[in-house]
């Protein structure tokens, strides 16, 4: 628990100072709460830059400490602190404690998601890599490892292991997230500015994403999210500084170095629409705001220079092949409408009515949300909300691309994405009506928008809209007990797996592979720890039995030639078994005779080990 935390805190202060000491120093003045996606792109972009250097994170360590210190020292006696903190400490405390949901359900601290999907497997395996400076499937293959590189700088930095690292990683960006949606909300009042940042920076699909461990999905989305509130806020505080879009290009940085090329597509193509429809609406740029923007162009181009040779490799990548293993950890498409925040399941993957809840429950819920999500859209074009809804449409498109010419693997992740900003299009027109009670401008006698008349031109201006007004905020209020419900609900179904982990079994696999291998492991770790999924993935590609010593027996099963346990090399778990290979603290024993032929283990092939059981 202290170094699941440890990890997230530290993870979430670097990210808001650096980010903050960033947007200070490119113009901005006051408090911006698109920092915290600013700094952490910084942090991927650093500690991969630097895990590679002699000691293998620990000069990654060393230099975010030292960018974190100029940081402070940097914002010291800027002043402007005390209204963001008592805007962002109740979000703070409520978000960590719903991504703190999975743990308290399991009673126990671990690797996200196992149950849903063992991929964090390999994402250990090329941390645990990069740690000890050796190379791996992963790094060759050009997959973007900047989370990785933070995880390993916090081992460094923290003396905490990589299971720890990547869920206090993943804490820390559902926690940063709500804290990003209050730059949308910061003019309300205390309750509904938490509850509308909380439901747009855990939105149903992100929440569920993070349930699954998928970090890499989760930070995109965090990262698109900021990258579209902070081009709406130099919209609206426009600043001379020639610097004043270098932080939405830092962002941009983060996401090629969390997703590679394709983090891109997002946020490039929300600035290319963008710009059209402002082009459209025959507003011009001014010749300072084109080079500011060709100055944040270049800073993307130069920090990114370095990983072309790797996104080349990366487009080779299954998931990019539609004929590859299109369904994942999958049972079919997603609907689309989970992106809304009403799905009553604990489980995103699932058909309506597979669940507990009647299918009629998740076509009502999604039509309430379309209604407000249509509403919301309308109401955006109006208010002149063009980066909002450029970004949904952007993720709108690549929704659609995927579903038509790539797989339901990346359909679903593509529905993650857009979930926070479906969220934000729902709710701003639901939270910002100049006659609702929410907004937190008053004047000296408390009436809402400065004094009397100004709220809607006197009694009789604000009795017109009162009607509306008033169904706003019931609309308001039901969707945020519902999806908020669903968020819940989908954060308290998630598995947490194994607390350690082990580069061991994945080093065995090749060993095993002609044969058929019996792994024993205890009932807590298969019962408790959801460690079945975890072995089977660590063992893929042969026939694998996965028991405890009380399921087996005295007796080895028939067919089986190695068998896995954790132990002594001098202790076989059974007669007639050899010692082939330890790798502590696992031991690999072979049986010494001839084994029958039909083996009664299955076999476990990578897109069966990724399917998971249905929760």
């Amino acid at each position: 628990m202290i170094g699941t935390y440890a990890a997230a805190l530290a993870v979430c202060v670097a990210s808001l100072a650096i980010g903050q000491a960033a947007v200070a120093l490119c113009g901005r003045s006051g408090w911006s709460w698109t920092a915290a996606p600013v700094g952490l792109a910084v942090l991927c972009a650093v500690c991969w830059a630097t895990v590679r250097l002699p000691g293998h994170g620990s000069i990654s360590a060393i230099v975010v400490l030292v960018l974190l210190a100029a940081s402070l020292g940097y914002l010291q006696g800027r002043g402007g602190w005390r209204q963001p903190f008592a805007q962002g400490w109740p979000v703070f405390v409520l978000a960590a404690l719903g991504a703190s949901l999975p743990f308290i359900v399991e009673g126990h601290f671990g690797i996200l998601g196992t149950s849903f999907n063992p991929d964090m497997s390999q994402h250990l395996l090329a941390a645990d890599q990069l740690a000890h400076g050796h190379s791996g499937q992963l790094i060759r293959q050009g997959y973007p490892l900047g989370p990785h590189a933070i995880v390993v700088a916090l081992d460094k930095g923290l003396h905490v292991d990589l299971v720890k690292g990547f869920s206090g990683l993943t804490v820390a960006v559902a926690v940063l997230a709500p804290l990003t949606a209050l730059a949308a909300f910061r003019d309300l009042r205390a309750l509904p500015r938490t509850a509308a940042a909380l439901l747009v920076g855990l939105a149903y699909v992100f929440v569920s994403y993070f349930a699954q461990g998928a970090f890499k999905e989760v930070m995109l989305a965090f990262f698109l999210l900021g990258f579209v509130l902070f081009l709406r806020e130099s919209a609206r505080e426009p600043s001379d500084s020639p610097l004043r879009f270098v932080p939405a290009a830092l962002i941009a940085v983060g996401a090629v170095y969390t997703y590679s090329f394709p983090g891109l597509l997002w946020l490039l193509g929300t600035v290319v629409v963008c710009a059209a429809v402002e082009l459209i609406l025959r507003r011009r740029p001014s010749r300072e705001l084109t080079r500011s923007a060709l100055l944040s162009v270049g800073v993307l181009v130069v920090l990114v220079a370095p990983e072309i040779g790797r996104m080349i490799d990366f487009q080779k990548f299954e998931t990019f092949n539609p004929n590859g293993p299109g369904l994942g950890n999958l049972f079919g498409q997603v609907s689309p409408f989970a992106a809304l925040g009403i799905w009553p399941s604990g489980d995103f993957r699932l058909a309506p009515g597979d669940g507990a809840v009647p299918a009629v429950a998740y076509y009502l819920g999604a039509a309430f949300a379309a209604v407000l999500l249509i509403y919301g859209i309308w109401r955006c074009w109006r208010g002149r909300e063009t980066v909002i809804l450029s970004g949904l449409f952007v993720a709108a498109v690549a929704y659609l691309a995927a579903r038509v010419g790539g797989t339901a693997y990346t359909a679903a992740k593509a529905i993650e994405i857009a979930a926070p900003l479906c969220a934000l299009t729902i709710l701003l027109p639901l939270t910002h009506r100049p006659q609702l009670f929410l907004l937190v401008p008053r004047g000296p006698k408390g009436t809402a928008g400065g004094g009397g008349a100004a709220a809607g031109g006197g009694r009789s201006g604000l009795a017109g809209e009162d009607r509306g007004g008033r169904l706003a905020a019931a609309a308001f209020v039901v969707f945020a007990a519902v999806a908020g419900l669903c968020s819940a609900l989908a954060l308290a179904n998630a598995p947490v797996g194994p607390g350690t982990y082990s580069p061991a079994l994945a080093a065995m696999r090749p060993l095993v592979a002609g044969g058929s291998t019996l792994a024993l492991a205890s009932p807590e770790l298969l019962e408790d720890d959801h460690g079945s999924n975890y072995l089977a993935w660590e063992l893929r590609g042969g026939r694998v039995c996965i028991a405890t010593r009380e399921e087996v027996g005295g007796r080895i099963p028939t067919g089986v030639r190695y068998v896995i346990v954790q132990g002594s090399r001098h202790k076989p778990p059974f007669k007639g078994l050899r010692p082939r290979k330890a790798i502590p603290p696992y031991v690999l024993w072979e049986v010494k005779g001839p084994v029958a032929k039909q083996s009664v283990c299955p076999l476990i092939a990578e897109r069966q080990a990724r399917q998971g059981p249905a929760r």
